[in-house]
């Protein structure tokens, strides 16, 4: 089953994602098998990261949750917000795809 985990970080929240991102890389590394898509959400401007966004593929509501819950970001506090849903995938024209 498709999930998506929807992460927004707290105010000010900047240092905190950096100093923490080389475990949660390590993380992201050691979980790559259920990750069908994984970035971070930016600014308007592209100059900062403000949360995070995931699309995994695991076997239950329970399973994204300890997903979401053993990442070193959510194990630092980064979050102040975590929303996770249900998806079903949908593919329109890969030709209308955009970056």
């Amino acid at each position: 089953m498709l999930w998506s985990i929807h992460c927004l970080d707290r105010p000010n929240g900047l240092e905190l994602r950096m100093q923490t991102r080389p475990k949660h890389l390590e993380y992201l590394a050691a979980v790559k098998d259920k990750i069908m898509f994984c970035g971070p959400m930016m600014s308007e401007n592209s100059q900062e990261m403000l949360g995070s966004l995931l699309i995994v593929n695991v076997a239950s509501r329970a399973a994204a949750e300890s997903f979401s819950e053993n990442d070193p970001y959510a194990a630092a506090g980064l979050f102040e917000s975590v929303v996770i849903r249900r998806l079903r995938k949908f593919m329109l024209d890969p030709a209308l795809a955009q970056d």
